[in-house]
């Protein structure tokens, strides 16, 4: 068997640690309980927080045990960041995002068996605990000096916005967190982004000082393209994990057009397809980089893993369908309109206007003429079916699921119709 360490090196997925022997030791020693938290400062997790869970999954598939925090106290400060003061939720809202993040989360880990995971809410402990509590029994233990150290912090202090004490305080209920976990549930490591590190070893000095015990800590890298720059923002805003954030079928296509300096390791970090498939994939992306198989092997597995089965399968229909490799009409409304939402568009009376009219309305042509040279010469297509007369008629029957028609004009020129009125 794989060391688990040396797997997850490989995979890219170790940034900082504290002593990675003694974690690889404690890892084998037996079942090892560990966290990662997920504040709920908007209503769905996104591809940093997969980056996560993907991690938590590695771990419990080697026998280890996952607790899955949601800050439902945390939530309702948010973690500093590096400019500008994060807006407040109120209580609803942040109780309504930590239901929405639980149920994503849920879909990653496994809840039964041995080393069964737990969902946890740190506001279970955190509302108990008092201004007199928060000072005498944790406060005592921070140094000023190493809180104001801390990258974010630093650099809040130096800009015009600065840092409220609230904000400021939030490494101190983190750190507790770690604390409340490894009492609770014997808890002995902590997980979590690279930005996350100096609240990670504030949780693991807190132990220390208080118990009097060494535990670990652990941050995955955080996710850049080849060229250094940051990874993770589609055509509508952030990577979200959310279908209704984001839908699959874009979701689908923001891996499908990654970059081939970027897919080998992206299919380590966000996957569980094995070494040597991968290492056969990177053979083919020298060899045959228009091929795009380690491309759309990633996109199927991140599809599938975060929006399940079904929908892989829908968006891979959609997909298909849309270039002529299947039919249109098989698919769903919902994927349909995510599949046509960024093509030209145009309106059309249904039952009157003609495949010319279409063209020209969709911009496809800029005038009639140019429209009926292309019908003539076999270039028009009504869902992907050659259109032979330029008298041809938009019909009732040619409505997709969603009430839209599909152009096309030559091999790669699509738009997408709607009934005028």
């Amino acid at each position: 068997m794989t060391d688990l360490i040396e797997e997850l090196q490989w995979r890219g997925l170790i940034r900082q640690h504290t002593d990675l022997d003694a974690l690889r030791k404690t890892l084998n020693s037996g079942p090892v309980t560990f966290y990662c938290g997920f504040d709920p400062t908007a209503p769905s997790l996104h591809h940093g927080h997969l980056v996560q869970l993907i991690l938590m999954r590695h771990l419990q598939r080697a026998g280890h045990k996952p607790l899955a925090l949601v800050g439902g106290a945390t939530g309702l400060i948010g973690d500093p960041r590096m400019s500008g003061e994060r807006k407040l939720q109120s209580r609803d809202t942040v109780a309504g995002w930590v239901e929405k993040l639980r149920a994503q989360i849920s879909r990653f880990l496994d809840f039964e068996g041995p080393n069964a995971a737990q969902m946890i809410n740190n506001l279970d402990w955190t509302s108990e605990l008092s201004a007199i509590d928060l000072l005498r029994d944790l406060g005592k233990y921070f140094r000023l000096g190493t809180m104001l150290s801390k990258d974010t912090v630093a650099r809040r202090l130096e800009s015009k916005e600065g840092i409220s004490f609230a904000e400021f305080a939030y490494q101190i209920l983190q750190a507790n967190d770690f604390l409340q976990l490894y009492r609770r549930y014997g808890c002995v490591l902590e997980t979590g982004g690279d930005d996350q590190w100096g609240n990670l070893v504030g949780g693991m000095d807190l132990i220390h000082k208080t118990e009097g015990k060494d535990v670990h800590v652990l941050t995955t890298p955080l996710i850049t393209k080849a060229d250094g720059t940051k990874f993770g923002k589609s055509e509508g805003g952030a990577v979200w994990l959310s279908a209704d954030m984001l839908t699959p079928y874009a979701f689908y296509q923001f891996w499908l057009n990654v970059d081939d300096a970027d897919v080998i390791r992206f299919l380590k970090v966000f996957t569980f397809v094995p070494r040597e498939e991968i290492e056969q994939l990177a053979v083919q992306v020298e060899q045959a980089p228009h091929k795009r198989a380690a491309q759309k092997r990633l996109a199927a597995e991140v599809t599938e893993l975060v929006h399940g089965p079904q929908n892989l399968q829908q968006v891979i229909a959609a997909t298909d369908a849309l270039w002529g490799r299947a039919d249109l009409h098989e698919v769903d409304a919902g994927t349909l309109t995510a599949a046509t939402s960024q093509l030209p568009n145009g309106a059309v009376k249904i039952g009157a206007d003609t495949i010319v009219d279409a063209l020209v309305a969709a911009g496809l042509e800029k005038g009639r003429g140019a429209a009926r040279r292309t019908v003539s010469s076999g270039g028009a297509y009504i869902n992907n079916q050659k259109v032979d007369g330029e008298d041809t008629v938009i019909k009732a029957s040619d409505q997709l699921a969603d009430g839209s028609v599909l152009i096309r004009r030559g091999r790669k020129n699509l738009a997408v119709l709607f009934p005028q009125g």
